[in-house]
């Protein structure tokens, strides 16, 4: 077992309104907390892992392959390896990302 406590985690700014910290990982799978202000997006872009997004608290609006999905709390997302996909937050809040597999160059 591998157990990383919050305190000792790093926040990484990942653009205007977007930080991201890495909660846990092994090489096959990745816990990323994202925290994002009202008005903050991450463009349309595209990786070959596989994400699953749960909205822990926030309104966002994401896009994938050319629609758009509301979410709130509770909601969650999922993106299969190299599809187009961002977000939008319409509301402060915050998302959990998992990867597999674990994203590198998150590390």
């Amino acid at each position: 077992m591998n157990k990383l406590k919050y305190d000792d985690t790093t926040e990484i700014t990942m653009a205007p309104g977007v930080s991201r910290r890495v909660l846990s990982h092994t090489p096959e799978l990745m816990l990323v907390e994202v925290t994002f202000a009202s008005g903050a997006v991450v463009p349309v872009h595209n990786h070959p892992h596989q994400q699953i997004s749960y909205i822990k608290s926030g309104r966002f609006s994401f896009t994938s392959n050319g629609s758009s999905e509301e979410a709130g709390p509770g909601d969650s997302l999922a993106f299969t390896s190299n599809v187009e996909h961002g977000v939008s937050c319409l509301e402060d809040g915050v998302v959990l990302d998992c990867f597999t597999p674990a994203r590198e160059d998150f590390l």
